[in-house]
Order: structure tokens, then sequence, then C-alpha cells
């Protein structure tokens, strides 16, 4: 069992099915072409099989590895079961009229996504990937500051430009896209800015204050929680990199004691028996 773990997780085996992933999204890609599929559709077909079949040998090794329950302590795993179970459904005859079914064997191509874990050699790249996940709370908290903000000023718009312009200001939905356009600074100053203040002269007062809050303040804050997310992760990995060298120390010493007494006791027993 403990080869057979040590496979699964080799270099040479996550890589094979890496290969797999990559020539299984490229025939599926293929397969949305009418003009491929008049020539060499039989063959895509096969090809596609033949992947789907190396993905349920890859999951039931690794259900076998890791004794089945503690195959789905893994999210990833979870996905490519998923994944799996909805591609062979889809391929069934029954079953093959259900279109959804159908489009979820595009997924399965997610599971390149999976090569992230194999670029151990990129720390830097798995410190954005960890500072990412970490900062989605503070994020959310600024995305709900963000949505009070928006709430605020489309209250002011609509009632100070709502019955000149209703399609920009008619409602506060309609009101919140606008400013989510004025946010991204996408033709906000010549599309929507200048023809307000043609009208109400002071408009000025009420966009500029928004621009200033929503796309600088608001979006350096964003920065700033991922920018602090990074270090915090770098900081952690930094330290499990140093403390591996000790813990791996401390089990060679504790081998070493162990073997020491092993030999203590064998001469122990040579001695009683002299």
């Amino acid at each position: 069992m403990e080869k057979l773990k040590k496979f699964v997780d080799s270099d040479v085996f996550q890589n094979t099915i890496l290969v797999v992933i990559i020539i299984n999204a490229a025939t599926l890609g293929l397969q949305t072409s009418q003009a491929v599929m008049g020539s060499i559709g039989g063959i895509l077909s096969w090809i596609d099989k033949i992947c789907l079949g190396i993905f349920i040998v890859e999951m039931l090794l690794k259900m076998v590895a890791y004794k089945f329950w503690g195959y789905f302590k893994s999210g990833w795993n979870w996905f490519d079961f998923i994944i799996i179970l909805t591609s062979v459904l889809s391929g069934l005859t029954i079953l093959s009229s259900i279109r959804i079914l159908r489009v979820f064997r595009v997924f399965r191509s997610l599971k390149g996504l999976r090569g992230f874990k194999m670029v151990s050699s990129l720390k830097p790249l798995q410190v954005i990937i960890g500072a990412i996940g970490k900062s989605i709370p503070g994020i959310s908290w600024t995305a709900l500051l963000l949505l009070i903000i928006y709430y605020i000023f489309s209250i002011i718009g609509v009632t100070q430009f709502g019955e000149a312009f209703p399609d920009w200001f008619g409602i506060i939905p309609k009101e919140m896209y606008t400013l989510f356009q004025v946010m991204t600074l996408e033709s906000w100053s010549m599309g929507i800015s200048r023809p307000v203040m043609e009208v109400f002269g002071y408009a000025w007062a009420y966009f500029v204050p928004f621009v200033l809050v929503s796309s600088f303040v608001m979006m350096n804050v964003v920065v700033g929680i991922v920018v602090n997310a990074i270090s915090e992760v770098a900081e952690i990995n930094k330290k499990e990199e140093t403390a591996e060298p000790a813990a791996l120390k401390e089990d060679e010493i504790k081998a070493e004691i162990e073997s020491v007494r092993e030999h203590l006791a064998k001469l122990e027993e040579m001695l009683a028996k002299q």
C-alpha cells in the first residue's frame, strides 16, 4: 500500500496525468469544430474515451492508495470525482440526451489546474495563490463597504438626476450600474459626467468624490489587503522551511537512539548467554 501511495504521488505519475489532461483538453476543443469532426471525429471520440478511462484508473488507484475515505479528504480529489462521475454519466446512452451533462465533460480540462501543485520550485506562485485565499475575508468586507457607498450615491443620483437622465439614474439598479461604469473609469467623463454637467453644473461635486473613494481609495484598500496577505503567507512558508530541517534532525536523532538501544539489547543478550 505504501509503495502504491508513493507511485501515485511520484512526479512521473503526476506528469503523465498532466500530459493526458492536456491531450484531453485539446481533444475537447477540436470536437467543437464541425469540419474536424467530419474528418477525424471517430478518432477524437476514441481519444476522449481513452483519456476518460485513464482518469478513472487514476481515481481508483488513489482511492486504493489513500484507503478510500482518505481520498476524499482532499478538495482536489472531490473535484476530480465529481467531474469524472459526470463525464461517465454523460457518456451513457440513456442520459446522453441531457445536454447539461454533456456540457460538464468540458470541465475535465480543469483538472489541469492541479499542475499548480507540481510547480514546487515556484515558491512565489505558491505564495500568491495562498495569499488570494487568505485575503478573501478582507476583500469581502471591503466589497460590503463599497456596496454601502454605491447605495448612498445611488439614492443621491436618483434624487438629483433621475428625471433628466432616466436611462442612467432612473432607478437604483440602473444607477448602480452607471456608478460601476464610473468606477471602472471607462468613458465616465465624456460619456456620463459631462453630459450630466451640461444640465446640472454642480454634478462634478457628485462624480469627483465617488471616483476618488471608489476607484482610488477602495481599490488601494484591496491591494493593501492582498499585499499584507502575501507577506503573511511568505512568512509562514519561511517558518515552515526552517522548521522542516529541525524536525528531520530530530527524527534522525530518535532513529539513532533506537538503533543504539537495539545494539545494547543484543549485547546484553550475548553477555547473558556467556
